[in-house]
């Protein structure tokens, strides 16, 4: 009897370390703590405007993630594969969307992923939606611009091999987005400064996923490299969550991982919530600086939440399936 327990445990043990690990964008937590503290990056007066809903713009920053499996297209929005367009990709895709398209085709472009011309998309919206005093689309719009403005400072978010599946690393796109971030992130310092009017926004998009380019290699090294000195049962672990036991990596490998990189996703976070702050500001001053009163709003933060989760029972009846950056 007791030699059937170990050999059982030993088989429990081996289908676990089989098992898939979780892996989300950024990690619902990350994304929300870079739209939260965006607020505090906001110069005045946006900042006393943004901070009474700054729990709506937080909760929400997740929308685009759990739209991805819902809504047609949505995915293409979160990334694009740069090593799609040879060794020297930023030579060869034009800047402009109409520019690229003629090149490429809109197919084509879809297919690899659009992230940077959907931000200029969003920050349009958000422009509009101040220009007509619509409270629901500003934190809306808000809300899912700030989602992808992080995504695209993700190294993994400009790559072919989004979550190490060419290299035989399935799984490095939660560590470095969620487990490194989550464990670390109470110690991250997310205060940045202020934000401020960015003039050519296309531009400072891909100047953002430059940077971020330049790193994926670095990603991918060092966690292979890494996993040289972490046997499996060293480098994974396994932690209870809610009723299911799921496997992640250990915190030991997490820790060694963020020190080989010195740090990059905690970078990577405070330029996120420069950025998003820095566009908040800037679709507040394309749009003429409005009057930020309240009462110069139609729609009361509730009737705006409940707006919101009729529009998140319409996401739950489609189920696509699609490619994504975390699969």
């Amino acid at each position: 009897m007791i030699q059937f327990k170990k050999r059982l445990r030993t088989i429990v043990l081996v289908l676990l370390l089989l098992a898939p690990l979780n892996a989300l964008p950024w990690g619902f937590w990350a994304h929300q703590e870079i739209n939260r503290f965006a607020v505090f990056a906001l110069p005045s007066p946006l900042f006393g405007f943004y901070k009474q809903y700054i729990g709506f713009v937080t909760s929400h920053a997740t929308d685009p993630d759990k739209r991805r499996y819902a809504v047609e297209g949505e995915a293409a929005c979160h990334f694009i594969d740069l090593d799609r367009y040879g060794k020297h990709p930023f030579d060869s895709i034009p800047q402009r969307w109409n520019d690229a398209v003629k090149i490429f085709g809109e197919d084509s472009l879809r297919a690899h992923g659009i992230v940077p011309w959907h931000i200029i998309t969003e920050l349009n919206r958000l422009t509009s939606a101040f220009k007509n005093h619509n409270l629901a689309l500003i934190l809306k719009y808000s809300s899912d611009i700030g989602h992808y403005i992080a995504d695209a400072h993700v190294p993994l978010h400009c790559t072919a091999n989004y979550n190490g599946q060419l290299t035989g690393q399935e799984g490095i796109h939660g560590l470095w987005e969620s487990r490194v971030p989550e464990l670390l992130g109470s110690e991250y310092d997310h205060f940045t400064g202020k934000g401020g009017y960015i003039d050519d926004p296309l531009k400072f998009v891909w100047g953002v996923l430059k940077q971020s380019y330049a790193a994926h290699d670095s990603v991918l090294q060092f966690e292979s490299e890494l996993t040289k000195h972490f046997p499996p049962q060293r480098k994974y672990a396994f932690e209870t969550k809610g009723n299911t036991t799921v496997k992640t990596y250990s915190r030991a490998f997490a820790i060694a991982y963020d020190r080989a990189l010195n740090g990059m996703a905690e970078r990577r976070m405070q330029a996120s919530i420069l950025a998003v702050a820095s566009f908040w500001y800037t679709a507040w001053v394309n749009a003429g600086q409005p009057d930020l009163n309240p009462e110069s709003f139609s729609a009361s933060a509730d009737s705006i939440e409940a707006s919101a989760e009729r529009e998140r029972e319409q996401w739950k009846k489609g189920k696509l399936k699609v490619r994504t950056h975390d699969e």
